[in-house]
């Protein structure tokens, strides 16, 4: 299975999201991949519009290898695969200091004017593009988990399957379009997977909130 990009992806989740429509859902975003298709999912789904903001732990010499992630409140994901890698304390807890700070840069560009929208007692429909080992995916959750929603949905349009049954355990519904045996890499399943830049996500979340 290949999605033309994201917004053809994104139209095809929303389809499956579609029992969720009227309900108001909160439609959060992991950036800044997932943005685009989070605004079209919450346009469609006729709910609000968001991100949550995570980061990645890269490991040692191979930054795009997650070997952790962190959410906005500092709780770190750390995955079995960190010390395999190379990846111990001192390493974790200075990525750690380092996303945080651009997590806390991210939030002062993306949302100035305004607090995150709150997740408590809404269902909660969390967007990325793909999943790779789910590290991000993982803080997201666990980072709305705590803030109690009344129903907290993760939704990709592809994922390896040991990740889909990994992040399945951290929500109350996950919705994966594709979970290829041949998984290599998420831009492997999209013909256009062209960067998302910090601008189209700022442009998204000011008409998000303007049409809010």
């Amino acid at each position: 299975m290949i999605f033309r990009d994201r917004m053809h992806a994104a139209g095809l989740l929303a389809k499956a999201l579609s029992g969720y429509r009227g309900r108001k859902p909160l439609v959060l975003a992991v950036p800044r991949g997932g943005v685009p298709m989070a605004r079209a999912i919450a346009e469609d789904l006729e709910g609000d519009f968001d991100v949550v903001l995570v980061r990645k732990l890269g490991a040692p010499g191979n930054p795009e290898f997650a070997i952790g992630a962190v959410d906005e409140s500092g709780w770190t994901y750390v995955s079995p695969d960190a010390a395999w890698v190379g990846a111990g304390e001192e390493y974790i807890e200075r990525a750690r200091r380092q996303q945080l700070e651009v997590i806390r840069l991210r939030r002062a560009q993306y949302s100035p004017l305004r607090a995150a929208r709150d997740p408590r007692g809404r269902v909660v429909i969390v967007v990325d593009d793909g999943l790779a080992t789910g590290a991000t995916m993982i803080a997201a959750l666990h980072s709305l988990r705590a803030r109690e929603p009344a129903r907290l949905v993760c939704a990709v349009p592809v994922a390896p399957p040991e990740t889909v049954e990994h992040v399945r355990r951290l929500c109350d519904e996950m919705v994966c379009l594709h979970a290829p045996e041949d998984f290599r890499g998420v831009g492997q399943f999209y013909a256009d997977f062209g960067q998302v830049e910090d601008d189209e996500v700022v442009r998204l979340l000011r008409e998000g909130e303007a049409a809010g």
